[in-house]
């Protein structure tokens, strides 16, 4: 997959959408505002989104899916957008084991992301290519009779990121042992 900076450089959408918005405004129509996106933006939402028409690299998805730790990403993700916070709760793993992880179903097109302040929720795509679509739906249903993959699941459906998800957090933290400094 081509990265964003390999891309010719745009101008910025807001360089087009300017003249648009005058002309909105010269007609009083009641509008909503415009929100711009960089080229960079547009980018990584076209990049992540499914292309039926392209093979998909099968044996990235196979590479992708040969790890325990993925296929306990995956699973999790399988029904709902995840936060990150989620994975270190429930699998009890370190935040940059997880995020190395996620790094590389991104690579290989499984998963998406989006921010939101300093969490990251990531997301299952579903690859364009039949045949590997196919190959994620019957690993994701084989995963489904896993009991280690069922205990995973309970447990996202207890952990949260409100109030008391995030106090769950920091108890976990104050519980760590700290190395002397």
């Amino acid at each position: 997959m081509a990265d964003w900076r390999s891309v010719r450089r745009f101008e910025p959408l807001s360089v087009w959408i300017e003249p648009l918005s005058s002309l909105i405004a010269e007609k009083n129509v009641n509008r909503t505002p415009i929100r711009t996106y960089s080229s960079r933006h547009i980018f990584d939402i076209l990049s992540s989104m499914p292309n039926p028409g392209k093979p998909y690299p099968l044996e990235g998805l196979f590479q992708a899916l040969a790890d325990r730790t993925r296929l306990r990403l995956l699973y999790l993700m399988a029904k709902q957008e995840v936060c990150v916070c989620y994975f270190v709760e429930v699998l009890q793993v370190p935040q940059p084991k997880i995020s190395r992880h996620l790094a590389y179903l991104r690579r290989a097109g499984l998963v998406a992301a989006r921010r939101e302040g300093k969490w990251m929720h990531y997301r299952l795509l579903q690859p364009g290519d039949p045949y590997a679509a196919g190959v994620l739906q019957t690993t994701l249903h084989a995963l489904q009779q896993n009991k280690s993959m069922q205990r995973d699941l309970v447990l996202l459906q207890k952990a949260c990121c409100g109030v008391s998800g995030l106090v769950n957090l920091a108890a976990m933290a104050e519980r760590a042992p700290r190395k002397p400094a």
